[in-house]
């Protein structure tokens, strides 16, 4: 055999690139909390569905899994998909359905570990059942990871009690939809917006130009651009509490409103505002 033969046999097929996609959660009725959950809540779980040509089995999407798994089923039975993982492909949507698509696979107490990108294939959108009401939950500690009943068991709540540590103290403001307040240093909260990023980063100009760009002591920091959506984030009095927020930030979400549906172009002063909101964005990969 030549070596050009040789070279033919050896050669792999080449895999077929994911396309990029910006907003990989458009059309989903949760696309703002999975975003959060992507990108910014450290414990949190969405329960979904998949269609009947998908088992029509009930899902629990969680934030991460011990070890960074892309999916476990528990002893119980529960299969949870983690919406954070090592590996990602162009699309965030396409990498998670094909996490919810070998997870069906899985025995109790079986754990998938990714290590290839996916091959293109069935988003969440193709994948989920829509009409299936969904809500997603923030939790303190990684207790979901397990069976409930394993829970009785001294040594695994234990267990479960360390992982509060590593938790980032995280809420969400009550009544305030894609709101998330956290404290680090300092308390913060993160506003995850559901309209097209052009119309968030105009309505912030708007009411930065007319010094209305914060509310009750709190002060508009800069955004975070996630998965196509805009998060814009604002620092709170020190010791600020998230249920203290819920009158405030409403009072605030009436003015982002009325800024949001002003269709007029912006004035010079109100486009460098814009100007200066997109100079300390930052976008999460």
């Amino acid at each position: 055999m030549g070596k050009a033969s040789r070279r033919n046999k050896e050669k792999k097929p080449k895999k077929v690139r994911i396309q990029f996609v910006d907003r990989p959660f458009e059309g989903l009725p949760f696309e703002p909390q999975l975003v959060a959950m992507r990108e910014i809540l450290p414990a949190a779980t969405l329960p979904v569905r998949t269609v009947a040509e998908h088992g029509g089995e009930d899902v629990l999407l969680v934030t991460l899994l011990p070890g960074m798994a892309a999916a476990l089923r528990r002893k119980d039975g529960m299969l949870l998909v983690a919406a954070q993982t090592v590996m990602n492909s162009g699309d965030v949507s396409l990498d998670i359905a094909d996490r919810v698509l070998k997870g069906l696979e899985l025995a109790p107490g079986e754990t998938l570990q990714q290590v290839d990108q996916p091959v293109p294939g069935p988003r969440l959108q193709d994948i989920l059942d829509l009409s299936v009401d969904s809500e997603m939950v923030l939790h303190e500690d990684y207790a979901f990871w397990i069976d409930p009943a394993e829970l009785e068991d001294p040594q695994m709540q234990s267990a479960v009690d360390q992982t509060r540590e590593q938790i980032l103290p995280t809420a969400q403001v009550p009544e305030i939809a894609g709101a998330f307040w956290c404290r680090m240093q300092r308390e913060f909260v993160r506003w995850v917006r559901p309209e097209p990023e052009a119309h968030v980063l105009d309505a912030l100009a708007r009411l930065h130009h007319a010094r209305e760009l914060g509310f009750d002591g709190a002060r508009f920091v800069g955004a975070f651009r996630a998965l196509g959506l805009m998060i814009p984030v604002f620092e709170l009095e020190a010791g600020t509490e998230a249920a203290e927020l819920t009158t405030p930030m409403a009072d605030f979400a009436s003015k982002f409103e009325a800024a949001l549906a002003v269709t007029d172009a912006l004035t010079p002063e109100e486009r460098r505002a814009r100007s200066g909101i997109i100079s300390r964005q930052v976008t999460l990969r």
